[in-house]
Formats: structure tokens, C-alpha cells, sequence
């Protein structure tokens, strides 16, 4: 199976000296493409580290990272700004629209900062695809939490990325709305063969996965194929998640 992204003996520390922290611990994993693969831990386990070196957000202390291809520590801020905007999508918690932009121009935004033009029929195809055909002309502040999130699930398609992150995507969701935004998610792997990685904390959402990898201390330390929610929560019970 093709590799979307691999990390070779990836390693995170912030600071120096005695206040050193480790978020990461020598990490070596790859992501196959076309799957949905969710990454979990405990508080300070590093799944956000994880996701921000995986994404050319933050470079790794030691290591090295691969998005297909490309070795992301050979590149400049700006050719991993430019490599971001044309191969990975984002979906946040937080949503992040732009509050005085149409819903298909927060949907474009990507591609106009990469200097592209949406392509009408993939565009109206996105749009359908996460049900928003009749809000295209609304703005975020006209819309639900849930269908903020479906434009921003659309924002991370429109552009075809080779991965899509998404960190927490469902943790400002209620329980129905955020098993929609999933079902969207596992959808876009499915029909479109999508790559996704994710990054939460709820095993309900983790069992949309395909696979989950497990951290802890800043290490890998188990990845869990056809994952349950009731597997992914016991899990995380023996790995100390919710001991308090």
C-alpha cells in the first residue's frame, strides 16, 4: 500500500536545559494512503505534537518526516507553506471560517491562496457532498456549529489533498452533529479514497476509523486495527487516560 506520510524516528523537545519537555520520543510510523487513521493518548501523550510535525506545521527536533515523497525537513518556511496549501487540508475544533465570507468562499479560500481557480463541476460536487448546496450564499454566522464544520470539511476536499488532518474536528460538537461530521469524513475515505488523520480524544469518534495508533509519554506505543469503541476505550483505560 502507497505511504501518505512517514515518520522516521521523529522526536520533539521544547525548551532547553532542565525545563526541557520531551512531546515527542523517537516516533517511527507510517500512514498508508486511503485510510482513516485515528491517534489518541492521554493528556500530554503528544497527539497534537504528532499531528503538527506529520503536517509541516512544526518541525521536529530530530527525525525526519515524509508527505509522500518529499522529505519536509529539506524545505523553506515558504515551500512547506506552499506544499500545505496544495497537499494537506485541515479541519480544526474551532472551525476556523472567516465570519465575512460566503460559505463557497470559504470553501475556495485554499485555492485563491494558492492562486488557483475552483473548478465549477468539483466545486458543486464538494458542496453536495457535505449537504450545503441551499447555504452557499450564508455566512458562518447564519449556520449551526455542525454545518461550520461541513464547510470546513468541505475547505480541506476542495483543493484533493494527499492528507487531510483533523485535530478534535468533533470536540465543540453535541453527540448527533459530530457523528454526521465523522460519518462525512469516513465517506470522503470510502468513496474517494481520501487519506485522513486524525487526532481525539472520544473512541467513539476513533472507531470511525480504520486503524488507531496510540500514544503515551511522547511514544508510540500500540496501533489497533478495526478499532470499537468499546476496544479504543479500554485501551485508553490501561494506558492511564482517565485514571482520576
Amino acid at each position: 500500500m502507497k505511504s501518505a506520510i512517514t515518520l522516521e524516528t521523529v522526536s520533539k523537545v521544547y525548551g532547553k536545559g532542565r525545563g526541557a519537555v520531551a512531546a515527542l520520543r523517537e516516533v517511527s510510523v507510517t500512514v498508508p494512503s486511503g485510510v482513516f487513521t485515528a491517534v489518541m493518548g492521554p493528556s500530554g501523550s503528544g497527539k497534537s505534537t504528532f499531528l503538527h510535525c506529520a503536517a509541516g506545521l512544526d518541525r521536529p527536533t530530530s527525525g525526519a518526516v515524509h508527505l509522500g515523497g518529499t522529505d519536509l525537513s529539506r524545505l523553506s518556511e515558504t515551500s512547506l507553506t506552499k506544499l500545505r496549501r496544495a497537499r494537506a487540508g485541515f479541519v480544526f475544533q474551532s472551525f476556523n471560517l472567516i465570519s465575512s465570507l460566503t460559505v463557497k468562499q470559504n470553501i475556495t479560500l485554499p485555492l485563491r491562496l494558492a492562486g488557483r481557480r475552483a473548478q465549477p463541476e468539483h466545486l458543486a460536487k464538494v458542496i453536495k457532498q457535505v449537504g450545503l448546496t441551499d447555504r452557499v450564499d450564508h455566512r458562518p454566522g447564519q449556520l449551526s456549529g455542525g454545518q461550520q464544520q461541513r464547510v470546513a470539511v468541505a475547505r480541506a476536499l476542495i483543493s484533493d489533498p494527499e492528507v487531510i488532518f483533523a485535530d478534535e474536528p468533533t470536540g465543540a460538537l453535541d453527540t448527533m452533529t459530530a457523528r454526521e461530521v465523522l460519518t462525512l469524513l469516513r465517506q470522503a475515505v470510502d468513496a474517494y479514497g481520501q487519506t485522513i488523520v486524525m487526532v481525539t480524544h472520544d473512541p467513539v469518534a476513533a472507531a470511525f476509523a480504520d486503524t488507531v495508533l496510540f500514544l503515551a509519554d511522547g511514544r508510540l506505543v500500540d496501533a489497533m486495527p478495526a478499532p470499537t469503541a468499546s476496544t479504543v476505550a479500554d485501551r485508553m483505560i490501561r494506558l492511564g487516560a482517565w485514571n482520576r
